[in-house]
């Protein structure tokens, strides 16, 4: 079958702003959603592509610039890698991460100008404009400040109040003001070009209301109110100097055209196309034997185009694009669905940058690094995502759903099990006995019983137990369960159906008490380690669109290749997801231990983010200067490089190790507590860094003659020794 005939998803987040940094409500708005989305559709086999990218055009974007002083490339330049580089870091899947303010886009956008130009959907009007005689131009709409129209809030913008939501025209705007200069602004024509919106009514109303039924409650009642005051021509072009310019388009007076690009509702959301040539470029310049194109995505009936979006972006997706897509008249496809969520709020209150009331993805990631608390927060927002009304984000929580669920229900069964086999079954699957060996055969039979709701019958397996029974009843119920709610982006549902998976193995393994049947009972016992052992393997899957580092690292534990529902750029693979429910390991196959996957979290570290909230960038600095030290301090301290020569654990401890040292002029031992991350073997022949002037000290009762530096996670799950990038004589003054 070509790729032209499957079924496959097309996916897409709505493009940030390049603008600012992504925070905690921005991730659980439209991408940590998308992102669960599109891993499991993966894992089912199934060709996705998921396209994002920054929106870098626009009014937000100067004045930004503005703000810090610099041009609009470097301001979109700034937050365009570094958001890109923190949704990375986030696990974001994203096929191709682009950027509207590639040439690529702009092409693509002037084509469906052009052709809207050339059937007669623009009308070119002249129409006044709030102009500013101080600064010598023309007044886009966030420019401009003032009193609502409709409600009579003060702050209102120039054409929407973020108080009452209402749109109106700039010109209703009552006592404006100029935010450049800060004068009233004059009234002055300027001209420009309008998208017939009106001539599309009844189209949109029928594609509504096809969707009535399958959409968000709150995606169509917002969609028929914007219906019922009727669709009327809206503006497609602005005077500004930042933007897809509209300039030489054929048709259009090129004295008119001067200084006027499209307007960013119309451009940003092409940049979903424009996106997707992107990564089909991209990836031809890799490989050549591509074969489809970005037509086979966005002009394929067999393509289920999925838009993942706030709440403010929703009349942009289901009715605005959807008619540029449709006008086109060129075979595009229509969102099949725009599961749009309401917003998230932090600590009970609405995120706010100027009050310093929010958390930036990239500052969450820098006070925490290591990978399981990168995965915790994608499932404390997973399991609170605002998918019907606001939720909530509060740092107390997220502790909780790590230390009382990850760490004692997921990471619990998988410590107890590993820790188990590598105490009595020498780190290995289990060899089943005789008694046992239709195990597998009466598995497959019992879960195929389940899945279709047949009646059990204890009586007519001899390898499976009343325990064994109930285990694969609580999986079937939790695997189609999660299916179910994925497929129908109830997130919430489908995580904590996931986790219940996780609370039926840990009662499997209570029930059959291992512990015991060791010596009871020892065919039994290597049983019940036999399926815990094959739900290890379960567990990676299931887990993966949640926590797939997690997972990632479990699957590498087990010996396997991870599948987390990584990028694989639209083409099929395997379905793993059916794995699931089955038995997916050999006995003797080895499992490696793969240390506690998720460390409690102190409630000192979560009293030090609490704190920061609401505190001003220079309180935050003062805090973070009152421990520093004078550089006479620092210099007190004497730094050499020194070559590890020989290693041994130190007797009775599992963490301590006795290195001797060559210092190039002298060799010294000391003792470091390292044991938990290193063997001595691999610690041979190393180039460290060492404090030589400390204090000689004895641990255990062995002499330690100095101290060797390394770098420790936050939680201390990880810790990597300082070594030199190159070769350097021992005995080196670090500085």
């Amino acid at each position: 079958m070509s790729l032209q005939e499957k079924e496959r998803f097309l996916v897409t987040s709505a493009l940030p702003y390049a603008n600012g940094y992504i925070h905690l409500g921005h991730c659980a708005g439209a991408y940590l959603p998308a992102d669960i989305y599109v891993r499991f559709l993966r894992l089912m086999g199934k060709p996705t592509l998921w396209i994002c990218g920054s929106d870098e055009h626009g009014v937000a974007i100067t004045i930004a610039a503005e703000k810090e002083g610099v041009s609009p490339k470097e301001i979109i330049d700034k937050y365009h890698f570094a958001n890109k580089e923190a949704f990375d870091k986030f696990g974001m899947s994203f096929d191709i991460y682009s950027r509207t303010s590639l040439p690529i886009h702009h092409e693509t956008a002037r084509e469906f100008f052009r052709d809207f130009l050339q059937k007669g959907y623009l009308i070119e009007r002249e129409e006044e404009q709030f102009f500013d005689p101080v600064a010598n131009m023309f007044l886009p709409d966030r420019y401009v400040e003032g009193v609502c129209p409709n409600c009579g809030y003060n702050q209102a913008r120039g054409d929407q109040c973020d108080n009452c939501g209402a749109y109106y025209n700039q010109l209703d705007l009552i006592s404006p003001k100029s935010l450049i200069s800060g004068q009233k602004p004059i009234v002055k024509k300027t001209t420009h070009w309008f998208f017939r919106f009106d001539l599309f009514q009844e189209f949109m109303e029928n594609y509504i209301e096809s969707h009535a039924k399958d959409w968000k409650e709150n995606v169509v009642q917002q969609s028929r109110s914007w219906l019922k005051q009727g669709m009327k021509e809206r503006a497609i072009t602005r005077d500004l100097s930042w933007g897809v310019s509209i300039e030489g388009i054929e048709g259009i007076d090129p004295a008119k055209a001067k200084g006027k690009v499209m307007y960013v509702w119309f451009e940003a959301v092409l940049g979903y196309i424009s996106g997707t040539k992107h990564l089909v470029e991209e990836l031809r310049k890799k490989n050549n034997s591509v074969e489809f194109s970005w037509e086979d995505w966005w002009k394929n009936e067999n393509t289920h185009y999925i838009a993942f979006i706030g709440k403010d972006n929703i009349v942009f997706h289901t009715l605005l694009f959807p008619t540029i897509l449709y006008a086109r008249n060129e075979g595009f496809i229509l969102p099949e669905n725009v599961p749009a969520n309401e917003f998230l709020n932090l600590e009970g209150q609405k995120f706010s940058k100027s009050r310093n009331w929010t958390i930036d993805l990239k500052d969450f990631i820098e006070e925490f690094p290591n990978a399981s608390s990168i995965d915790a927060l994608r499932y404390a927002l997973a399991c609170n995502l605002p998918e019907t009304k606001d939720s909530d984000f509060s740092w107390k929580d997220f502790q909780t759903r790590n230390n009382s669920e990850l760490a004692s229900i997921f990471g619990n069964f998988v410590n107890r099990t590993i820790q188990f086999l590598h105490k009595n079954f020498g780190g290995k699957v289990p060899t089943l006995s005789d008694k046992y060996k239709n195990l597998r055969t009466e598995w497959d039979l019992l879960v195929s019983q389940l899945l279709n709701d047949e009646n059990i019958s204890n009586n007519e397996f001899q390898s499976l137990g009343p325990n064994e029974i109930e285990l694969a009843r609580g999986l079937v119920k939790s695997f189609q369960n999660a299916t179910h709610n994925l497929y129908n982006f109830k997130f919430r549902d489908a995580v904590f159906e996931i986790m219940n998976s996780a609370r039926f193995a840990n009662k499997y393994f209570n029930d059959e008490e291992p512990w015991k049947t060791l010596k009871s009972n020892p065919e039994q016992c290597a049983k019940t380690l036999f399926l815990c052992s094959q739900l290890l393997y379960s567990f990676a899957v299931f887990f993966s669109p949640i926590i797939p580092f997690t997972t990632e690292k479990l699957f590498e534990s087990l010996g396997k290749t991870p599948t987390v529902g990584q990028p694989n750029y639209g083409t099929s693979q395997e379905n793993t997801w059916e794995r699931i429910l089955k038995l997916n390991l050999d006995e003797g196959d080895e499992i490696k231990n793969p240390n506690i996957l998720f460390p409690n979290i102190d409630d000192k570290i979560i009293q030090k983010q609490i704190d920061k909230l609401g505190k001003s960038p220079e309180d935050l600095w003062k805090e973070k200067s009152k421990d520093r030290i004078k550089y006479e301090d620092f210099s007190k301290v004497q730094l050499r490089t020194a070559k590890i020569t020989h290693a041994e654990r130190v007797k009775k401890s599992k963490k301590l190790i006795k290195l001797q040292i060559d210092l190039g002029n002298e060799t010294r031992q000391i003792v470091a507590g390292i044991g938990e991350h290193y063997s001595p073997e691999e610690l041979l022949g190393k180039t460290i860094v060492v404090v030589v002037n400390l204090e000689p000290a004895k641990l255990m009762g062995v002499e330690s003659d100095g101290m060797l530096l390394a770098a420790s996670t936050q939680d201390g799950s990880k810790l990597t020794l300082i070594t030199t990038l190159t070769e350097i004589e021992p005995g080196s003054v670090v500085k």
